[in-house]
């Protein structure tokens, strides 16, 4: 267990330390071209050391409900199974028969860092599988994501679950393994089916033109009927009692406003696909449907965007967004100063992570 860096600087280390990679990583694009023979040794490398590290470093936190919050609530049932406690939950219990089987041979810190593992681990393969030698900018771009951390510390259930979906599109050109993952991470957590259905969609149908028209139409809709949505989704059986109180509940603390501030965030991913699809000419399959599926997910969220807890929802969508945004940089090059453009588009986003951790909510 790291019980060496004080609780309420485990997360500040963290960010700042992801700040100096990230400019570092500015100044090699700087520097040298992304194919260069040394800025390709030193993403390899500085890759896989984040890759461990952000998997030791999450997994082996200790345990605390204070700094993060579920984390203490998933230690009380892991350490009731350890001592031969039955499931009797009715929900999530495909979770908690995973918590129970593992509590038979791992000790708690064993079963958090097996977590961060299932958790960090599809992030590097769906970077190295449709990225190969350039991996290094995708894996980063999704380490430094905005709801990286708390899915990695808090939401952990949750975070697994959109992690094995990243996994099970890294096997899109084999739907039998493809849709096996699909069920397993909705098994984890049924809210996936979300993304599930929109990428199931756009198999057959995947123009990107009339999603978009769809995601816009959202933000009018949202702003004219407000909650009538979240009414609406519950009264036609999208969610279970506890998504029903997440909908509907004004006693549980939330934000209930719209955020403009989460829109303007999401749509740096919509504005993305809009560019590189449409002025670029950008004519690629699966980023399309990957795009299309966030436009989605995406404006579900926007039509319950004053639900409490609605980043619970906009993470659904948010988890692909680090894809969407680098997907064509890696894949094409479309500027005379690529590489620096990649280095500023990393740096960029993960300004907004930044600002809002340490400006937005130090206010709070």
């Amino acid at each position: 267990m790291i019980d060496f860096v004080p609780l309420e600087y485990y997360f500040s280390l963290y960010i700042n330390l992801m700040l100096l990679v990230v400019v570092l990583t500015l100044l090699h694009s700087v520097l040298m071209r992304v194919d260069d023979t040394v800025n390709l040794r030193y993403t390899q490398i500085t890759g896989y050391i984040l890759l461990f590290f952000s998997i030791f470093y999450i997994g082996l936190r200790p345990v605390s409900g204070a700094y993060f919050i579920d984390m203490i609530t998933y230690a009380r049932y892991f350490e009731y199974y350890a001592i031969g406690g039955e499931v009797v939950v009715e929900k999530d219990a495909f979770f908690h028969f995973f918590m129970k089987f593992t509590s038979g041979f791992l000790p708690i810190h064993g079963f958090f860092l097996l977590c961060a593992a299932m958790y960090i681990y599809p992030m590097y393969r769906i970077s190295k599988v449709l990225f190969k030698e350039y991996w290094y900018y995708s894996f980063l771009m999704l380490i430094v994501s905005f709801s990286f951390w708390p899915y990695g510390v808090n939401g952990i259930r949750n975070g697994i679950a959109t992690s094995v979906f990243l996994l099970a599109i890294t096997y899109h050109d084999r739907k039998f393994i493809m849709f096996s993952l699909f069920a397993l991470c909705s098994l984890f957590h049924q809210t996936l089916l979300l993304p599930i259905l929109a990428y199931s969609l756009t198999i057959f149908y995947n123009k990107p033109k009339y999603y978009i028209v769809g995601w816009l139409v959202a933000i009018p809709l949202s702003l004219a009927f407000g909650g009538m949505w979240e009414t609406l989704f519950t009264s036609l059986g999208f969610a279970d009692d506890r998504l029903e109180n997440y909908l509907t509940s004004t006693e549980l603390g939330g934000r209930t406003s719209f955020r403009f501030d989460f829109l303007f965030y999401s749509a740096f991913a919509v504005f993305t696909g809009w560019y590189f699809i449409f002025k670029k000419g950008f004519k690629d399959s699966l980023y399309i449907q990957l795009f299309n599926t966030y436009l989605v997910a995406n404006a579900f969220w926007i039509l319950v965007i004053r639900a409490n807890f609605s980043n619970r929802f906009a993470y659904l969508s948010w988890f692909l967004m680090a894809i969407i945004i680098i997907y064509p940089f890696l894949k094409k090059h479309f500027f005379v100063k690529h590489h620096v453009i990649i280095g500023r588009v990393v740096l960029f986003y993960f300004a907004f992570t930044y600002l809002m951790y340490f400006v937005y909510y130090a206010g709070k």
